[in-house]
């Protein structure tokens, strides 16, 4: 049982047995993660405390002991659900490697696997995913890490994952929330107003951000940021400065970019880069 409320204290590293993903040690104390998504799926072990989440329409508490996956691309935001806070540790894990794993287990071509929104209450996966995990950090003997992280996936998908959700007959405002994205990623440092965007679908601006917000779960700039977010992480990876990566990505400042990126990610840039 911990008897001391947790520090806002976050460590980012990266493997390369397991190549694309980014890992995260934390403990965090009154960190609240605005809404946001990742690429990859989200898989977190609970080791003390409890996180508050919402995703998928609903708040979610994952205590002690519990995995609560996000699946990729699915809006949801984080914060303490006890006084104390809490501590986790995270595997960002990349969408391709998933499916490739889903496939190698099944012997066959498979869907997209997909989580439910609930936190996973399975004891002997979240023991299976705290070892790898600790033994991808400690960076000892590769064979046993490299099993145990294997070891740790391939249960959560034999035993947790499910299809991806059929997609929902096409509305006819689909196609209007699809004009809007492409206008706003079309040249992120380029300034957009709502009502550029509620021209070019042949909406109010009311009409156009209520339904932008609806079907991504999102405002227009939010989204806009959460993609510029995104697009960040390849250049601040190869060593690129903030300051070029915030202007390249749209923020209107250096400061505008470190405020939105801690927002997310619960560190600095600068910090998350030289991990």
């Amino acid at each position: 049982m911990n008897d001391r409320p947790f520090r806002n204290c976050v460590r980012y590293w990266r493997t390369p047995l397991l190549p694309g993903a980014d890992m995260v040690t934390a403990e965090y104390l009154d960190h609240e993660f605005a809404p946001h998504w990742h690429d990859a799926y989200t898989i977190p072990v609970i080791e003390a405390g409890a996180e508050m989440y919402d995703y998928q329409g609903s708040q979610h508490v994952a205590e002690t002991g519990t995995v609560p996956v996000i699946n990729p691309g699915e809006v949801h935001t984080g914060s303490r659900a006890t006084e104390a806070g809490w501590q986790y540790r995270v595997c960002y894990v990349p969408v391709d490697f998933v499916q490739r794993l889903a496939e190698d287990i099944a012997g066959r071509a498979q869907p997209l696997p997909w989580f439910p929104a609930e936190a996973i209450r399975d004891a002997d996966l979240a023991r299976r995913v705290s070892i790898a995990h600790r033994l991808l950090e400690a960076g000892g003997d590769p064979l046993a890490a490299e099993a145990a992280m294997v070891d740790a996936l391939s249960t959560l998908l034999v035993r947790h994952a499910r299809n991806e959700p059929e997609p929902a007959r096409l509305m006819a405002d689909n196609p209007r929330v699809e004009t809007m994205k492409a206008r706003l990623v079309a040249d992120l440092s380029e300034p957009v107003t709502l009502t550029d965007l509620a021209q070019a679908v042949d909406l109010s601006a009311f009409h156009a951000a209520r339904l932008f917000t609806r079907e991504t779960g999102l405002p227009p700039h939010a989204w806009r940021n959460q993609v510029r977010l995104q697009r960040a992480l390849g250049p601040l990876r190869a060593g690129v400065s903030v300051a070029e990566v915030a202007a390249a990505t749209g923020f209107t400042d250096q400061s505008h970019f470190t405020r939105h990126f801690r927002r997310m990610f619960g560190v600095p840039p600068g910090r998350w880069q030289s991990r």
